[in-house]
């Protein structure tokens, strides 16, 4: 971090040189956001996210879709997130320090900085008149619906949940559902994890441990995916 904060390169340079100060871990995540593109690329629909955070994700979802599609003016990319933080958790997402009230805000202004980037990015690659991505702010499980209600043809081809908790996550696992098809990716970044059961218990509620084959990353082996079929 002094290092990066002390750079000598100009901030055009140092932008496109990033792996000179980024972490291993840092790329492996990008690896693994790649991973789960590749795994959609013959699959229509839309790619969601549900935990946008400061929105690195959608954005990287968005560069992807430059590279392996080009030409996928269909490929919609949807950000769920109250931009506050967490709501109150329930009993069943455990003790954690960050299973808190607030936790991961980013105050609600941040969303305009990040449409603004979103926007930066559209307007950079490929077919740029046409609308990318959307951001849906507020309780995930009621936007997701009215979304839903909104756009009725909608298929979802990768959803990406980073929301930690039992209830907004279970929520969401309900409501799209009957919108994936053979093909469509569901991605869990907590699964399985002690520090927030939520996740799991929600998963484990509405799709069952035992229908789907849960696949690991390759590239971090405690992310986890699974493939509709």
């Amino acid at each position: 971090l002094e290092l990066y904060s002390s750079s000598p390169l100009p901030p055009e340079q140092l932008m496109v040189n990033f792996p000179l100060y980024t972490r291993s871990s840092a790329i492996a995540k990008l690896l693994y956001v790649d991973e789960l593109y590749r795994l959609i690329v013959n699959t229509p629909g839309s790619i969601m996210e549900f935990g946008v955070w400061w929105g690195a994700n959608l954005a990287l979802f968005e560069s992807l879709r430059a590279v392996h599609e080009p030409y996928n003016s269909a490929r919609t990319i949807v950000g769920f997130d109250t931009f506050e933080g967490y709501e109150a958790p329930s009993p069943v997402d455990g003790d954690h320090p960050l299973v808190s009230e607030g936790a991961y805000g980013v105050g609600a202004p941040y969303r305009d900085h990040l449409e603004r980037v979103l926007e930066c990015h559209r307007r950079e690659n490929v077919m740029a008149h046409t609308e990318r991505f959307r951001l849906e702010q507020g309780d995930a499980g009621v936007r997701i619906c009215e979304y839903l209600a909104k756009h009725p043809e909608t298929v979802i081809a990768l959803a990406y949940f980073d929301m930690q908790l039992y209830d907004p996550t279970k929520a969401c696992l309900e409501a799209i559902r009957p919108y994936l098809t053979r093909g469509s990716v569901i991605a869990m970044d907590e699964l399985a994890c002690s520090e927030f059961p939520g996740e799991t218990v929600a998963f484990r509620e509405v799709f069952g441990l035992d229908r789907y084959r849960l696949q690991r990353s390759q590239f971090l082996p405690d992310r986890t995916y699974l493939i509709v079929d």
